[in-house]
């Protein structure tokens, strides 16, 4: 009697069927292969073409008019220095036109939170970094070029980072996010993208046979839509105009687009370092939650008369009951939210009086909220941190949060001016901290072997450097932070903000036919 398998098979009907099933998943396998291997020659073959190069230097979203580079060489012509033409923003800076030998030189790009801003580089983190280094691995001689400038925003960095990969750099330090809605561009219709299928692209463009195929695809030329706004070589920021504030309003499209031009700019600039093979680390900036109110409110588009007086009745009652009754006080601002939860300062308002009633979390929640609300966004928008998120774990670069890391030293672990001098900019202890967390980044990349006891010698010489600055280098950064101040609110002394250029108005395709 012919036994049989489990199956119900005969042995030999068993042992065909497992034959079949081998050749079909072995057949399977070399189509893969095939198609793999296709792929290889194709890229290959775009390589030793020189097609489907990446074109990380071109910006999506704007263009820029003569602008001119950051650096150049004085007049022996053996170093380079900032330009003058870009004081205005940037502070001097210099170093040799040949990196001598046993350099580590290092360029940090960012906003007025490098440079150092209300004081300036002088006690910058980037100033900290390089007397750190120099403690922590005296076989190396520290170049530490602070880029910084001021109102400066990620789209206005990718060009300084091009130019700077002429300087021989060994490492870039990106600290950006508070500037991206002080100018003006223009988006279009921009549709919302899952993370997910942009991260696909984002890898995808890595390769030039993509490269190759979207070109074909997709020529510049293919579509009159595409524009770009053109903006000029120097910042033009709104509050740097009379009453600029006003100029403000609830427009989501065009924070949909910001955000999404600065995951644009993150990508490039970090595409850009990793061609050249240079290392970048990226850094979350930090930003007042507790101690810095929304700079502006606006009600909710579609509210209607009654809803608006039944809120200010509820505002007036929590208002009212403050010191009394601290806990009818909380449900009163909850239900004005409830009718209008777009009103930013309402947020800031519950988040004090939970702070005060020793709930922290929920104040925490509160304060970002309101963050998230502010019409005049000064502080990094939480779809913006998540951003840089996603480019630091795409791209495999460290991210130090410079946020959580201050924000760990506060009393009730919600970043406040304790920390903070204003509503972003680090006290002289806070870019201290994030100069000597940096080390460690740069450890992993190889860049520095640092001694045992380097921290405390970095210390040391921290307070040497501090002691040695002048009395009127901190009146001026006093001042600075007195207009800043008034800056913020709208009380530049400019022109009037309704005289200022409409920049929207301007494409680079309309300025080449003119």
């Amino acid at each position: 009697m012919t036994s049989l398998s489990p199956s119900g098979k005969t042995p030999a009907a068993a042992d065909r069927q497992c034959r079949t099933t081998r050749r079909i998943w072995l057949l399977r396998g070399l189509s893969i292969l095939c198609g793999l291997s296709l792929f290889v020659v194709v890229e290959l073959a775009c390589w030793l073409l020189g097609v489907g190069e990446s074109r990380l230097e071109d910006d999506p979203f704007v263009g820029f008019n003569n602008l001119q580079p950051l650096f150049e060489k004085n007049a022996d012509g053996d170093r380079f220095v900032t330009a003058k033409s870009r004081l205005k923003f940037f502070r001097p800076e210099e170093f040799a036109a040949s990196k001598p030998v046993g350099t580590r030189r290092i360029f940090c790009l960012g906003g007025s939170t490098v440079q150092g801003r209300p004081f300036a580089k002088e006690t910058s983190f980037t100033t900290w970094l390089e007397l750190a280094l120099e403690q922590a691995d005296r076989e190396q001689n520290w170049e530490v070029i602070n880029c910084g400038g001021i109102s400066y925003a990620s789209y206005r960095l990718v060009p300084i980072l091009q130019e700077c990969l002429g300087y021989q750099p060994d490492a870039f330090i990106i600290c950006t996010g508070h500037n991206e809605f002080l100018e003006d561009r223009s988006y279009g219709q921009l549709r919302e993208v899952s993370p997910l299928i942009t991260g696909a692209f984002h890898g995808l463009s890595r390769f030039r046979s993509f490269q190759l195929i979207r070109q074909m695809v997709l020529p510049d030329s293919a579509s009159d839509d595409v524009r770009r706004d053109v903006l000029g070589s120097d910042v033009d920021a709104f509050l740097d105009y009379k009453n600029g504030i006003a100029a403000y309003h609830r427009d989501e499209e065009w924070r949909r687009g910001v955000i999404a031009h600065f995951e644009s700019n993150l990508e490039r600039m970090v595409g850009l370092a990793e061609s050249r093979r240079v290392p970048v680390i990226l850094i979350r900036p930090p930003s007042n939650l507790a101690d810095s109110p929304p700079f502006k409110s606006e009600h909710r588009s579609d509210i209607t008369t009654q809803e608006l007086t039944n809120r200010q009745a509820l505002i007036d009652a929590a208002k009212a009951g403050l010191k009394t009754f601290p806990a009818a006080a909380v449900e009163s601002f909850q239900k004005a939210i409830q009718i209008d939860d777009a009103f930013a300062d309402t947020h800031f308002e519950l988040g004090r009086l939970l702070e005060l009633l020793g709930d922290f979390d929920a104040a925490r929640s509160e304060f970002i909220l309101a963050r998230e609300h502010d019409i005049c966004p000064l502080r990094i928008l939480t779809p913006m941190e998540e951003v840089l998120d996603r480019v630091a774990a795409r791209n495999h670069v460290p991210l130090l949060d410079a946020h959580r890391l201050l924000e760990e030293k506060t009393r009730h672990g919600i970043l406040d001016s304790s920390m903070l001098v204003d509503h972003v900019h680090p006290s002289f202890d806070g870019h201290q901290m994030i100069a000597l967390a940096l080390v460690e980044p740069l450890r992993k990349a190889s860049l520095v072997q640092p001694q045992t006891d380097w921290q405390l010698k970095a210390k040391a010489a921290f307070k040497r450097h501090f002691e040695q600055l002048p009395d009127v280098y901190f009146a001026k950064g006093e001042q600075n932070l007195a207009n800043l101040r008034y800056w913020t609110q709208g009380m530049a002394d400019g022109p009037p903000v309704e005289s200022r250029p409409q920049q929207r108005a301007m494409s680079v395709e309309h300025r080449d036919q003119q």
